[in-house]
């Protein structure tokens, strides 16, 4: 039981650093009031939207999210079951 709580510690750190350096890395399209009234104005990244670098960094976040929490139920549900 130990080597499981070592290993997915282990697992979680990684994967919440991780989070952490995506979110840095990412660009916040912050463009005011203008982006919530009128949207966006990036008609050319509209067809090339899955190819840019902000598109990778967030489906990179995403599969980490959800790596991280994955692993963190099946600590739960093996630490409830094996006590």
């Amino acid at each position: 039981m130990a080597a499981v709580n070592i290993i997915s510690g282990i697992i979680l750190l990684i994967a919440s650093v991780a989070i952490i350096l995506a979110v840095l890395f990412s660009d916040t399209h912050n463009s005011g009031l203008n982006s919530a009234i009128g949207g966006s104005s990036d008609s050319f990244f509209g067809r090339n939207g899955g190819n840019t670098r902000e598109a990778k960094i967030n489906k990179a976040t995403a599969i980490i999210v959800i790596v991280f929490f994955v692993v963190a139920l099946v600590v739960n549900v093996v630490s409830a079951y094996l006590g």
